[in-house]
């Protein structure tokens, strides 16, 4: 059976309010045990499991601060969904590699999420724009 358009927003703005808490257990408690976890461009490349994508979560949790998402738009699928959303807040590490210095930062993500028959991410596929975070922490 379909999810309902309901469902899938219920799941990922639960998703999301665990990552605005950094709060580690919590985001991992909303995939799958069997996730495929996929942050395009990330070292490791794709990850299978709660426990292959708990390193992302506590680097992108000491790496950035202060987040706010904003959906920007939502397209819906029978067990899937497209969020465009842009994220604000503060770079205090080394957010993908670059020296944050506690600067103000906001790029878009796109993620392409799939949901288990449960209700639960069964694939978490995320595209950061890097241009614009490597425009706005220059280096050197």
């Amino acid at each position: 059976m379909a999810m309902t358009r309901v469902e899938m927003d219920r799941k990922i703005d639960e998703h999301f309010g665990f990552e605005a808490r950094d709060d580690v257990d919590g985001v991992l408690a909303t995939l799958s045990p069997d996730v495929e976890h996929d942050i395009v461009g990330w070292p490791t490349g794709p990850t299978r499991g709660r426990a292959g994508a708990r390193p992302f979560y506590e680097a992108l949790f000491s790496d950035l601060a202060d987040g706010k998402v904003e959906c920007l738009r939502r397209l819906y699928g029978d067990h899937f969904l497209v969020d465009e959303s842009l994220w604000k807040g503060t770079a205090r590490g080394r957010p993908f590699g670059l020296e944050g210095k506690g600067r103000p930062l906001e790029f878009r993500l796109l993620h392409v999420i799939e949901f288990a028959g449960n209700g639960d991410i069964k694939r978490e596929n995320v595209w950061v724009d890097l241009a614009a975070i490597m425009q706005q922490l220059p280096q050197g």
